[in-house]
């Protein structure tokens, strides 16, 4: 079966100079987009010679036919058939070898390999310090005591388990005990209710799918290493909901009348967390395993990046309600990921750290999925199928809520309250003493 690259070949022939620009934003090297050029160049001519032996082959054939002694002209035009046969058989195997379609050729894994193109509003910039915070919602409370770090706070109430965590599974990973587990419970509730509010479709998908499924979101082989898989049945844990929402209509051809399409699924999501040396070792923020509710967006093209905003408002509407401070962030061009065309970062304010963190990621991911999963929609019953945009973002990831609820709401006795907002979903608990 054909599979189809993520970038555009035609974009490429088009405007190379779009490609290299986006690239070289990216800080990558953009002479990569001439080599392209030049195996497309090849495999078209390659196609050309096809066409032409197949056409003059055609011509004799169409002689022979026609000839009043056929075996003879049949026997005269031997030499030139076998001559012709030989010219389609190189062909047909060189323009097979360099299709962007062939999974093994140079042209497709250059393709691969070349990220979404960037939109023009990103900002330039090469790493996370070039960001640019288009928002600020909420101000840090000021404490009248040094607040404790989350993995201190869940500790000293029993509320997290890092030390069972460890004996189970090793690193990395953490045992909710009692009201830990409990008001995770409630996050993943409260979440759900405000996307349905919102007109998102609740999904429970399969938490372990298809390479083809992690092949067609991006997924691989740029995040391969990062992965859960059973290679015995070649299934992959689910890194994030995304993947198996933005490819529920794989291969699908949907109307434009029912788009926007938006889905909301809470999962658990494992990762390979590496995490920079020495960062992140402690708590809930890189985990192997975590919970999260994913929301997903399939689109028109001309209204995706309109979508974005609203994507983004949705999951900044739950930190508000939650009552916590958080800032936006325009992810510069080094920063932005290799699916995405734009992405805001939602980012918490942590008090334990003085810092701000990320808890949402949303992105345009504009036709870049959409190709290589053929997501594609009809304007009308007559009309040409065009391929649908992608958007996705938490909303939000749980264990960082769970954090910042900790680090936010933390009292100097050790207790911690619990927002107004999620106390319903607690049987009207407000303050966390214990597990």
């Amino acid at each position: 079966m054909a599979r189809f690259s993520m970038l555009d070949i035609v974009v490429v022939r088009r405007d190379p100079d779009r490609v290299r620009r986006s690239a070289k934003r990216r800080g990558l090297d953009p002479s990569f987009v001439d080599e392209i050029l030049r195996l497309d160049s090849e495999y078209r001519s390659a196609l050309a010679g096809l066409e032409n032996a197949k056409a003059e082959k055609n011509l004799v054939s169409g002689r022979i036919g026609k000839a009043a002694d056929k075996a003879a002209a049949a026997r005269d035009a031997k030499p030139q058939l076998d001559a012709l046969a030989a010219q389609i058989a190189h062909h047909e195997a060189l323009a097979k070898a360099l299709s962007p379609e062939s999974s093994d050729s140079p042209l497709r894994e250059l393709l691969d390999g070349t990220p979404n193109l960037l939109d023009d509003s990103v900002p330039d910039g090469s790493d996370e310090d070039a960001n640019v915070i288009v928002r600020t919602w909420g101000t840090p409370r000021a404490f009248d005591f040094s607040p404790k770090p989350h993995w201190e706070i869940g500790e000293e109430l029993g509320v997290l388990d890092f030390e069972r965590a460890a004996k189970l599974s090793g690193s990395r990973f953490t045992v909710l005990r009692g009201m830990g587990a409990r008001l995770t419970r409630a996050l993943a509730q409260f979440f759900l209710d405000r996307a349905a509010a919102r007109g998102y479709v609740e999904i429970s998908p399969p938490y372990l799918v298809s390479r083809e499924t992690m092949w067609s979101t991006g997924q691989l082989s740029k995040f391969s290493d990062a992965m859960f898989q059973d290679s015995g049945a070649d299934l992959f844990m689910i890194p994030t909901a995304e993947v198996p929402l933005t490819a529920l209509h794989g291969k699908e051809i949907l109307a434009g009348d029912d788009l926007p399409r938006k889905y909301a699924a809470y999962s658990p999501c494992f990762r390979k967390e590496a995490g920079a040396a020495g960062k992140d070792t402690r708590g809930l923020i890189r985990q192997h395993q975590f919970e999260k509710v994913e929301l997903v967006w399939l689109t028109r093209p001309e209204d995706s990046f309109a979508s974005l905003e609203r994507l983004a408002n949705d999951a900044e509407t739950l930190l508000q309600e939650l009552e916590l401070p958080y800032r936006v962030a325009a992810l510069c061009a080094g920063d932005t990921g290799f699916n995405a065309a734009k992405t805001y970062d939602l980012e918490v304010w942590l008090p334990a750290q003085q810092a701000y963190r990320e808890i949402s990621s949303c992105s345009n991911c504009t036709d870049f999925q959409a190709r290589r999963a053929s997501i594609r929609f009809r304007r009308d019953a007559s009309g040409k199928p065009e391929l649908v945009h992608t958007l996705n973002g938490s909303g939000l990831a749980i264990g960082r809520t769970l954090v910042a609820i900790l680090e936010n709401y933390q009292e100097a006795d050790g207790s911690v309250r619990v927002p107004a907002v999620l106390q319903p979903y607690l049987g009207g608990t407000g303050r966390i003493t214990g597990a």
